[in-house]
């Protein structure tokens, strides 16, 4: 099959070429169920049309690809090896979403802080199955990848650093997982492929939250100090999907962060151009084009759910709120989770806040104009939402 187009330096993504490589890296060739195969020609289609692709963009998402393909054939195998995997009792006892930018990574980071608690670290988010030699318990060799990552990442976009917190043994977004299974708006974070989002959002994921939660026995399994502990997972882009995130995990409370669009939307939108940035050339302008619509229509998707998921699964969490009283904030969903709020508890939450402090990063920087967006067209699309959540 051919992987060039005369007429561009940057090839073609193919799938039977990404099959191939991830089964040549792992040295396996089960992939276990192949339903993500549908998903994944969907969003190499739109990749290749719209993607916007540099070399070096074709050459990271070729790795992205591959080593999310090759985390599945190792778990495959050593499900294979190890079936107790699949006996291991994971509790999700709580899922944060809500609109980007209004607080959910410290948030979650804080929650997962506390004694008793437990989340998906940005490193096993990156490479979710140990390397070959890897002993039990000391996945050095991945953690010093996540840390490359990050490095060049930074290397690429500077700004990052203002406006999301890398680290890699920190707590980070499960969609970082389910992307690999080209099942999450993780792909259109990171990819602009507007008629890929469209398809995904007509599509049944269910099979992805499926062995997301697979993902986390073996997890749990690697690092047998969880046992017993409660999992936080977190993804605003959860939001338009947040039925199917309900559904898999019927015990999970449902955590809502707020703050203010006005603030939010620019924010995300000069996110979203620095992540691009690192794989693509799209101007200012197209970022806020497509992320604008988008963000409105994550929300009346979720506001169309959330009655149907029901009022008692949700707790409501406001950003300046937090801002004024995190431990508060914190302790009223811990206390839901059943974690008794001790001076341990406090204790540890406390030291985390100090040396998390928002004034430790550098400051994000950031305008409407830039993005071509206007403050009464945020108002107007979000009237309904801030009128609900944050008068």
């Amino acid at each position: 099959m051919a992987t060039h187009f005369e007429t561009t330096e940057t090839p073609l993504l193919d799938r039977d070429a990404l099959l191939a490589e991830a089964r040549d890296r792992a040295g396996l060739s089960d992939f276990g169920g192949l339903w993500f195969l549908e998903p994944m020609d969907q969003f190499l289609a739109a990749s290749n049309a719209e993607g916007h692709l540099t070399p070096a963009g074709h050459a990271a998402q070729t790795e992205v690809i591959v080593k999310g393909l090759v985390s599945r054939l190792r778990m495959v195998d050593d499900i294979r090896r190890h079936p107790e995997i699949l006996d291991e009792k994971v509790e999700v006892a709580g899922i944060i979403l809500g609109l980007p930018r209004t607080g959910s990574t410290i948030f979650q980071r804080l929650l997962a802080s506390a004694p008793g608690m437990t989340g998906l670290r940005w490193f096993e988010a990156q490479n979710f199955a140990p390397f070959p030699g890897e002993e039990r318990g000391k996945p050095v060799e991945r953690r010093a990848y996540a840390q490359q990552m990050i490095d060049g990442w930074l290397q690429l976009a500077p700004e990052l650093a203002s406006i999301h917190p890398l680290d890699p043994d920190a707590p980070d977004e499960e969609i970082l997982v389910l992307g690999q299974m080209f099942v999450s708006t993780m792909i259109e974070g990171m990819n602009h492929v507007p008629s890929f989002t469209r398809w995904l959002n007509g599509y049944d994921q269910s099979k992805g939250h499926e062995d997301l939660k697979t993902i986390l026995k073996y997890l749990q399994w690697q690092d047998p100090a969880r046992r017993g502990k409660k999992w936080i997972l977190k993804s605003p882009s959860n939001l338009p999907y947040a039925e199917t995130a309900a559904k898999a995990f019927p015990d999970a409370l449902l955590i809502m962060t707020h703050r203010d669009p006005v603030q939010t939307v620019p924010s995300y939108v000069s996110m979203q151009a620095a992540l691009y940035k690192l794989s693509a050339t799209l101007t200012d302008k197209q970022v806020g084009d497509f992320w604008f619509p988008r963000l409105v229509e994550w929300m009346r998707m979720f506001e169309a759910a959330r009655g149907r998921i029901g009022e008692d699964r949700f707790i409501d969490i406001d950003y300046r709120e937090v801002g004024k009283e995190p431990m508060a904030q914190a302790e009223r969903v811990l206390s839901r989770f059943g974690i008794p709020i001790d001076a341990e508890v406090e204790a540890v939450l406390n030291e985390f806040l100090a040396g998390n402090k928002r004034e430790q990063r550098p400051m994000h920087d950031y305008s409407l104009e830039r993005f071509g967006l206007e403050e009464e067209a945020i108002k107007r699309e979000f009237a309904d939402y801030r009128a609900r959540y944050l008068s």
